[in-house]
């Protein structure tokens, strides 16, 4: 699991929608969720159940590919 990839994932599909709704939504602080887009931390196992609950995604396409394709319309996932 590369922090920073996660990262990059979670801010792509967080797309135009605040850092506020999505913690908002998911339970937890902005800056925690700043923190796991930044690559800073990663989220604890019940948390990644909320993101990946939230953005309708599975934990493993969110968290566990090490090598991963994000598709131009934020719908599909490849290389896992």
């Amino acid at each position: 699991m590369d922090k920073m990839k996660v990262g990059k994932l979670l801010l792509d599909l967080r797309g135009e929608t605040s850092r506020k709704e999505v913690s908002n939504k998911i339970g937890i602080s902005v800056s925690a969720l700043q923190m796991y887009e930044n690559g800073q931390r990663m989220p604890k196992d019940e948390i990644k159940i909320e993101i990946a609950d939230y953005y309708n995604k599975s934990i493993e396409e969110i968290f566990l590919c090490e090598t991963f394709t994000f598709c131009e319309h934020f719908n599909e996932f490849s290389g896992c």
